[in-house]
């Protein structure tokens, strides 16, 4: 009985020219699971749709356990209590990532010329984070731009400035963290980033809007709100400090 209760069966696509990647991840959640997959190939486009014609399913890999279908990868989730049916795709994974990221890349950079943690390894810190958010940005300008005029208060009056955005920020952490230009840098951040903030205290503190930050790009899932006004208020403490 135990060992009936711990075989599931899988259909997936596993073709010449294609190899399903939810199907890799799906027989690899089912044996971390402690699953033994009777693993079932459909290795061909007619083989594939016959499949779903038969089992009126839309989409593969599908999965059964205990005689039940389960569904696809998502859904395999769901069933292992891996992700709630109604949870949403809003993550701050990737802005974790990128601090962390930036916070090692200026030990690194510290440790390498001076042996040793000075007084300057915050600013640098912050520096390097606006490059690392620039270049996210930059990835897919456009679906940053379009990402950015759902809130931000300048660019929906003119239009250009969202595409301009990444450059001026790239720009600004760039000539900070080779302490040159500071009388471009700092108006630079302190512009974008009082500019910036603002917009965000007006959608999401005063209009309580629930809108997708574009800090790491228009195709992330970092709601809008604390991380988006941290990124604005690490811009105008790097003008202040830069003047300073």
């Amino acid at each position: 009985m135990e060992t009936k209760e711990k075989t599931a069966r899988l259909y997936r696509m596993v073709m010449p020219d294609h190899l399903c990647p939810y199907g890799l991840k799906a027989k690899d959640l089912l044996e971390r699971e402690g699953y033994e997959v009777e693993d079932h190939h459909l290795t061909s486009k007619e083989e594939t749709e016959a499949f779903k014609g038969e089992h009126e399913v839309e989409t593969t890999p599908q999965a059964w356990i205990a005689g039940e279908r389960v569904g696809g990868y998502d859904d395999l989730l769901v069933f292992f209590d891996r992700r709630s049916e109604d949870e949403d795709d809003t993550s701050y994974q990737p802005i974790v990532a990128l601090f962390s990221v930036a916070m090692l890349l200026t030990l690194a950079f510290h440790w390498a010329s001076t042996r040793s943690w000075d007084p300057e390894l915050l600013p640098d810190f912050v520096a390097t984070s606006m490059a690392l958010l620039a270049l996210q940005k930059l990835g897919d300008v456009e679906a940053f731009s379009t990402s950015f005029l759902n809130y931000d208060l300048l660019a929906r009056r003119w239009v250009r400035y969202a595409k301009l955005y990444p450059f001026g920020e790239l720009l600004a952490g760039v000539l900070m963290l080779a302490n040159t230009l500071p009388f471009l840098s700092a108006p630079i951040a302190l512009f974008i980033g009082t500019v910036g903030a603002t917009s965000v205290v007006k959608a999401v503190y005063i209009d309580r809007r629930e809108l997708k930050c574009a800090c790491v790009g228009g195709n992330s899932n970092v709601p809008l709100g604390f991380v988006s006004l941290t990124e604005n208020l690490m811009m105008i403490t790097m003008g202040l400090w830069t003047l300073v």
